[in-house]
């Protein structure tokens, strides 16, 4: 199965790509990761969010083009890591991909989110999108483990 991570923003700090890395690195190979990174709009320009996110909602939808998608955002589902370890193991057992997709400073065109599969949040609080990356990763990574039996995850 292919997870792909279609996040909004580019040139983030060395901690963010180290953090993605190393959960990248670790995950198994029935779970192969990649990170797609968009430019987001302009936002010196004066024009509303509204028209930024419809905008920036073509280059996602290509990027998604094919898979399931799932979309981020803080007023989405609280998924547990049950949760997400169920619907990768139903989604590898149906042979589908999935992208996660995270927003600009934004957040994401209604559309996409009303396209997506589901809109998940992975917390009520407003995070900094490169952390986002990088708790997406670790929870992908701790969904697999948990798929596969090891104790890294607590219940």
């Amino acid at each position: 199965m292919r997870i792909r991570v279609v996040a909004l923003g580019h040139r983030m700090p060395a901690w963010i790509a180290a953090g993605w890395d190393d959960y990248a690195r670790r995950l198994p190979r029935e779970f192969a990761l990649e990170l797609v990174e968009l430019k987001p709009e302009p936002r010196d320009r004066g024009k509303p969010v509204a028209q930024l996110l419809a905008a920036e909602a073509p280059r996602i939808d290509a990027a998604c083009k094919g898979v399931l998608v799932v979309a981020l955002d803080e007023r989405g589902v609280a998924w547990t890591t049950r949760t997400l370890a169920d619907h990768l193991a139903r989604w590898r057992v149906e042979a589908h991909d999935a992208a996660f997709v995270i927003g600009s400073a934004d957040g994401l065109d209604p559309d996409v989110k009303r396209r997506a599969t589901a809109v998940v949040a992975l917390s009520a609080l407003t995070l900094p999108h490169g952390l986002v990356r990088v708790l997406l990763a670790e929870q992908l990574y701790r969904a697999a483990s948990l798929l596969s039996g090891h104790p890294y995850h607590r219940e």
